[in-house]
């Protein structure tokens, strides 16, 4: 069963006095766009959404009897799969708000993907290959992290891949629902996290994901992504997706949301960019680490190589 097809209702209700209770994508040449990401969310129940937050309550001061004005809902667009000249990559680019570039290592447009995102202001992302439990081999990439490897190996992949993709303050994963599910690799993973000053982000392609529970203990903050936008390929599918953000963010303060480059990398993108003309009146788009920033309160210095 598909999520998207079941909208969550909103939670807000307005009082009339005093308070307000508040997709397997660049891959290699060859690869099929968004199969590796469509395997995992199969692998995982296809749900297209996130198991939601419980409700919070804004804080709203009122002068006499009439209510401040509270702060916009945030939405942080990460786009996957950067790195290898994939399809829609230049309307990506294009889109007239901030968004964050996961980038994938090793690849042929790798550096000139993140040094370009870094030149618009847009945050960057090291999309790391990582084992899933389903999915072909060659869907991971070049530097994958797999399980059957040693602590010393997987410290060796993380710090490569993070010393191959300029300007990174965080990793966010590519698959990896095998590995998001072990505890041991996941964290080796957030240690180096940790030392340089950096987060991660759960791309949630494991609902049994131990990601955020290690990053809490280890003081870091436990991001996760809330909705896929393109687990179905067309534009008014991304576009319904962009009205469940639209939900989430209001009702839950703010939303982390996740698209692909690729062979539907175009259809994506028009997708997101009919949803940003709906949503720009009521939410405001921000890269991930400003979102982080606020909710969170992260404020490490990156320690770069």
């Amino acid at each position: 069963m598909n999520k998207s097809q079941y909208p969550l209702p909103s939670c807000r209700k307005l009082l009339s006095y005093a308070a307000v209770a508040v997709l397997m994508t660049s891959l290699i040449p060859g690869a099929p766009s968004a199969a590796g990401a469509a395997s995992e969310i199969r692998a995982e129940g296809d749900r297209s959404t996130a198991v939601r937050e419980p409700s919070r309550i804004d804080d709203v001061q009122a002068t006499g009897n009439k209510p401040a004005q509270a702060a916009r809902s945030k939405v942080a667009i990460i786009i996957d799969d950067f790195g290898n000249g994939m399809r829609g990559t230049e309307e990506m680019f294009a889109l007239p708000v901030k968004i964050t570039a996961a980038v994938m290592p090793f690849l042929s447009t790798t550096e000139q993907d993140a040094k370009r995102a870094h030149e618009r202001g847009y945050d960057v992302l090291v999309h790391l290959p990582m084992e899933p439990r389903q999915g072909k081999p060659e869907w991971l990439g070049p530097g994958a992290v797999l399980t059957s490897m040693s602590d010393a190996e997987v410290r060796e992949r993380v710090e490569t891949a993070l010393d191959n993709v300029p300007y990174a303050i965080g990793i966010n994963n590519h698959m990896g629902s095998k590995v998001t599910g072990d505890e041991r690799v996941m964290g080796i993973v957030l240690a180096v996290c940790r030392e340089r000053g950096l987060f991660f982000v759960d791309s949630h392609t494991n609902y049994r994901s131990i990601a955020g529970k290690l990053a809490r203990k280890q003081g870091l903050p436990p991001v996760e992504n809330h909705i896929f936008l393109d687990d179905v390929h067309s534009a008014g599918h991304v576009l319904k997706q962009m009205r469940l953000v639209q939900e989430h963010a209001q009702d839950q303060r703010y939303c982390i949301t996740i698209g692909h480059v690729g062979i539907q990398g175009k259809e994506t993108a028009a997708g997101i960019r009919s949803g940003i003309e709906e949503l720009k009146d009521s939410v405001d788009f921000v890269g991930i680490s400003d979102l982080v920033k606020e909710e969170w309160k992260w404020d490490a210095r990156l320690t770069l190589p």
